[in-house]
């Protein structure tokens, strides 16, 4: 550069000034390496990594190169932290020798990046000086293809897109670069190859933990030592990236305190998420930042899908929910697509991650409306599910001559539906607020054939103590009593004979008191088993002797019947056999005159045990072929199974061993189909035990002779009986 200025030539008419400026002509500083550091603990994504680099890979696959790449997921869920592992990995391969760029859209905050902001970052990136970045939007894109044109292949990384306006700009306009963008949101019009993040699974949550606080201090084995507490810990930060991140701060920053302590905290706290703030991340922060950008009909929809009793929710559901039509498939398609409610098991159905039904749980607390309209859903629900259950179980119970239900058109229809909605029914039967403590108690007594049915004990034993202790708070005392005669008859399924008799005589005292003669005869019914399991023989014959005078005043040949069976078995245990058949024959009378086969079949069950046991054995076996049948026909898998274990008892006993082994390995089949694992690993040992008899070695007297196993005790099938009650004021229904 010339150190003087040459005014020769020139015409002046006035003072005239010379100025000069000096510049240095060294190349603009670029910033091509501009990826932020890895997170501390990453692990557990070894999948969706090795997507990301078949993706990235310029010498993957063939056909068409991917030019853009989207990751999207739910906030916190660890999509930055993956894509920038993903861009390392890429780097280090050598795939981009022409660098890495990185820009943060902030597309969730307030004041998001437009895509005009960021081709100017990027190209002061590439190395542009402000003052030569074009003046207009499409000469700054411009420009933009054209550096990167003259390039080796670069990897854009575009961080936190909310919308693909935002991302548009930013591709280059050949084929050998590549962006990685991610987002809350699923840019399916970016025309880009998707890879959606999930949480981790618990063993991948629990390694974070450890790995997280052993870079804060190798020597913290708190995690390590403590796995149960760990996984807990994890659950209950929704295996969510974000929150096990703040959990390890926490512990990191109070060396004290041991992992089973943070998980009481979180488990106990009265709001999960403030508890899962390290004062510089939050979760709930990170979920508002999505839920303030939804309209307000989508964020209605999140918070009363938020109040859903089940881990999943039907289109029916939460059509019943919002209360104003049909399904709202768009609504749901939105907050799928923004990853706050993603597909659930099958079609129609939808899940929310834990902590964003926490978040969205949370919202109606400081929006007086909101927390009304809740109320109203959770009523809506209740009485939907109610009615929907209650005629699903008039399916269950109809036999030939009575009323033809209308809801349900087969027992497979009901079942199917009961099957698919049960969590959410047994989560909405226990629903404690006086509100809806009516709805949840009818509720509950409606569920109790089908969860007995489907050998769901656990949760026949929690709806039967929820509807019995909110019946009581509500001051309806005949729904109480038929409550304590339903967790009486649970209790003693499980094998809690004392508990089931306490249970079934305050039911028994409570239906005298309020003169229903009808429940009263249920009650007897159930404690004559209990007393029966007790070893109070004596007082398990008088029992099922006065449900059977009960039945029979009041013309009740169902409860009759079921009561002879039972009587039947308490005879038996008694070493009274022949009273036992007789007994039988009764109920076989009476379950073959009302045409219920399901009870038929029971009694043909213990029959065959009772004529097995005074040597009857051909009629035995007829009998549990014909309990089979029945128990097949309607999918009865438990009482199928029975009726092949008592088969295989008495087949094994007359030398038929092979047939035996087969009948307990058909057994164990129906035992694992009725949720009976314990029943079934019983049926494969007993097949297992089972040995060929040798004939004897004629040469040999003293040869032994091999001989099948012991038979266990013959199965036996009580009938419980619920009453028949019509709960007062039940909504929408005819009765019970």
């Amino acid at each position: 550069m010339s150190d003087h200025i040459d005014f020769r030539g020139g015409r002046f008419r006035g003072q005239v000034v010379g100025k000069a400026e000096y510049r240095q002509h060294a190349p603009a500083p670029t910033a091509l390496d501009a990826l932020p550091p890895r997170v501390a603990g990453f692990t557990g994504r070894d999948d969706e990594l090795g997507r990301l680099r078949t993706a990235l890979d310029p010498a993957a696959g063939t056909g068409q190169a991917v030019l853009v790449t989207a990751v999207s997921g739910l906030g916190g869920i660890g999509k930055t932290a993956l894509a920038v592992q993903a861009a390392y990995a890429a780097r280090e391969s050598g795939w981009f020798p022409g660098g890495v760029l990185f820009v943060d859209l902030h597309g969730y905050d307030d004041a998001p990046v437009t895509a005009d902001q960021a081709l100017r970052s990027l190209l002061r990136a590439l190395g542009v000086e402000p003052e030569h970045i074009p003046a207009t939007a499409d000469e700054r894109a411009g420009l933009y293809r054209s550096l990167l044109a003259g390039r080796e292949p670069v990897l854009i990384v575009a961080d936190n897109a909310s919308s693909p306006e935002q991302v548009r700009p930013l591709l280059p306009g050949v084929g050998r670069h590549r962006v990685l963008v991610t987002s809350r949101d699923r840019l399916v019009q970016l025309g880009a190859r998707l890879v959606p993040v999930d949480q981790l699974t618990a063993e991948a949550a629990c390694a974070l933990l450890d790995r997280a606080l052993r870079i804060a201090d190798p020597d913290d084995t708190r995690v390590a030592a403590a796995a149960d507490a760990a996984a807990r810990l994890a659950e209950l930060c929704g295996h969510l990236p974000l929150a096990l991140q703040i959990a390890v701060a926490l512990l990191a920053e109070d060396p004290g305190k041991t992992v089973e302590e943070l998980a009481d905290e979180l488990a106990t706290s009265y709001d999960r998420l403030t508890a899962l703030d390290d004062g510089n991340r939050s979760v709930r922060a990170a979920f508002d930042l999505s839920y303030r950008r939804l309209p307000a009909g989508q964020a209605r929809l999140l918070c009363l899908l938020a109040l859903a009793p089940g881990p999943e929710v039907s289109e029916e559901v939460a059509a019943v929910l919002v209360g104003d039509g049909g399904p709202p498939s768009a609504g749901l398609k939105a907050l799928a697509r923004a990853h706050l409610v993603e597909r659930g098991s099958g079609p129609g159905r939808w899940r929310m991650h834990d902590l964003v039904r926490v978040f969205g749980m949370g919202v109606p607390a400081c929006d007086v409306e909101m927390l009304r309209a809740g109320d109203a859903a959770r009523e809506r629900l209740l009485v939907y599910y109610y009615r929907r259950a209650d005629a699903a179980d008039d399916r269950l119970q109809w036999r030939p001559g009575k009323p033809e239900p209308r809801d349900f058109a087969t027992r497979a229809d009901a079942l199917a539906w009961l099957d698919r909605e049960r969590a959410g029914l047994v989560a909405a039967a226990q629903w404690k607020t006086a509100r809806y403590s009516g709805a949840a108690v009818r509720l509950a007594l409606c569920l109790g054939n089908y969860l007995e049915w489907r050998r769901h004990l656990d949760d026949l034993i929690a709806v039967s103590t929820a509807a019995q202790e909110a019946a009581h708070d509500a001051g309806e005392r005949d729904m109480e009593a038929m409550a304590w005669i339903n967790l009486g008859n649970a209790l003693v399924i499980v094998g809690r004979s004392e508990e089931s008799m306490e249970a079934s005589l305050r039911g028994r005292d409570m239906c005298r008191s309020l003169g229903d003669r009808e429940g009263e005869a249920a009650a007897w019914n159930n404690l004559g088993l209990a007393l029966r399991d007790l070893g109070r023989l004596d007082d398990a014959v008088a029992a099922h002797t006065r449900s059977c005078d009960l039945c029979r005043r009041l013309g009740d040949r169902e409860g009759e019947a079921m009561a002879w069976n039972n009587l039947g078995l308490a005879l038996e245990h008694a070493d009274r056999v022949a009273d036992a058949i007789s007994a039988y024959t009764h109920a076989l009378g009476l379950s073959r005159a009302i045409s219920d086969r399901q009870l038929e079949a029971s009694v043909w069950n213990n029959f065959g045990n009772a004529l097995e046991a005074v040597g009857r054995v051909d009629e035995a076996l007829q009998a549990y072929d014909r309990d089979l049948r029945f128990c097949l026909e309607f999918e009865n898998w438990y009482g199928a199974a029975q009726s092949l274990d008592n088969l295989a008892i008495v087949l094994g006993s007359i030398g038929r061993v092979e047939d035996a082994r087969a009948h307990y390995l058909r057994a164990a089949d129906a035992y694992t189909r009725a949720n009976a694992a314990e029943e079934a690993a019983e049926a494969r040992a007993a097949a297992t035990a089972l040995t060929v008899p040798r004939p004897p070695d004629l040469n040999s007297p003293e040869s032994p002779t091999d001989t099948s196993a012991p038979a266990a005790p013959p199965a036996r099938t009580p009938v419980s009986v619920r009453p028949g009650l019509t709960p007062p004021g039940a909504p929408g229904t005819a009765g019970r």
